[in-house]
């Protein structure tokens, strides 16, 4: 038992951290949890503390100090950060110094700061594992693969809920409408995200910094079938892709085991075409991919413009969204008011070098002055 690997967890009670408790309890002769930091849901918690008896376990108002405690002082082998926004920036970096592998689902960790983590992952020795399901499949991808010869990547996006709806009635969209994600289960700053196709432009900007590839040559398909992941374009003209169920107890437990692979639920299909993504007994199976529309989602196109200026911009941008995307959850902001507060913010905040200081100060920036603009943007709401 003591050649398990040990693992501790920054938002244990979230979405991905749950899921990726299942797998860790299916693997137990394999994993053991040494930290869990929730959030807010103490009940939840206290469940997951007697399921597994980590060394230390934290809440949010424990502050970053628990969050610390959990990444440093639990001594994992790997650290699973699956918080959103900022709030565990100081701990994962903690981490990263004593050469702890990251597996990261923290996107705006990599937004933010991707570039400077990755340096330090460097000089330390530590791994910076993708959990997002497309890096994951990235990775996958250009393991044994020579950097050189790759021509671009490509992420997938589900299009989320809106992809077939009409622009005028998209941005009256009421939060129960978008919040039906088709086909993940997500949390709902990230299912939020699906719905602007955010979460795509962030993950362009993850990509750029994960796997050092320049803007232009990061792509982004709609695939609203949710089973290609990603893709890799070499200069010979060949493309490698991954594929796999919608389910992210697969990019999870990927990112745990490496370099291994662990076995998956019970239920892993050997029908061929449920093992590319059908449904029981179904006859056929078609994938469609088509080209992300910058207009009816600006989103995107925001994230590429921070992705292109580099600096301190793309925290700028994560701050901006995080604020717009609380009121709009919150019911004091139309959808379609999103981007407006986003990309007003971009042109508000003065735009820096990287450093963690300067990180730090856009990030505090970018929320006032996003706070702003929401106030002024606000109106009264219908909600069903």
């Amino acid at each position: 038992m003591s050649g398990r690997r040990k693992v501790a967890i920054l938002g244990s009670t979230g979405s991905i951290g749950t899921q990726a408790l299942d797998v860790l309890e299916r693997h137990r002769d394999r994993f053991e949890v040494v930290g869990l930091a929730a959030g807010r849901n103490e009940r939840l918690l206290r469940e997951q503390v007697e399921r597994f008896a980590p060394r230390i376990a934290t809440l949010a108002a424990d502050g970053p100090e628990g969050l610390r405690r959990v990444a440093v002082e639990s001594e994992p082998d790997i650290l699973l950060a699956a918080t959103d926004g900022a709030v565990a920036f100081d701990a994962v970096f903690a981490a990263v110094a004593r050469g702890t592998d990251i597996a990261v689902a923290n996107k705006e960790l990599i937004v933010a700061a991707g570039e400077l983590l990755v340096d330090a992952a460097a000089r330390s020795g530590a791994r910076i594992l993708p959990v997002d399901s497309e890096h994951s499949a990235i990775f996958q991808c250009l393991v044994g693969e020579d950097p050189a010869r790759v021509a671009g990547i490509v992420l997938t996006a589900s299009g989320g809920p809106f992809w077939r709806t009409p622009a005028d009635e998209m941005a009256d969209a009421t939060l129960d409408r978008a919040l039906a994600h088709p086909t993940w289960r997500m949390g709902t700053k990230n299912t939020i995200d699906s719905a602007t196709m955010m979460n795509k432009g962030l993950e362009a900007i993850e990509a750029s910094r994960l796997f050092a590839v320049p803007g232009e040559r990061v792509h982004v398909v709609v695939h609203p079938q949710s089973i290609a992941h990603g893709f890799v374009l070499f200069t010979d003209g060949s493309v490698k892709g991954q594929l796999c169920a919608p389910d992210m107890r697969v990019p999870i437990g990927y990112a745990l085991a490496f370099p291994d692979r662990i076995a998956g639920p019970p239920a892993v299909p050997f029908d061929v075409l449920e093992a590319l993504g059908a449904k029981p007994q179904e006859p056929a199976l078609r994938y469609e991919f088509e080209r992300p529309d910058l207009e009816r989602f600006p989103c995107l196109r925001l994230a590429y413009q921070a992705l292109e200026a580099g600096g301190t911009l793309p925290a700028v941008l994560s701050a901006a969204n995080e604020i717009a995307v609380e009121a709009f959850v919150a019911g004091i902001m139309r959808f379609g008011r999103i981007h407006a507060v986003i990309e007003a913010t971009m042109l508000a905040v003065p735009r820096h070098e990287a450093s963690i200081d300067a990180i730090r100060l856009a990030d505090r920036q970018a929320r006032e002055v996003a706070r702003g603009f929401v106030a002024s943007l606000a109106g009264p709401i219908v909600r069903p």
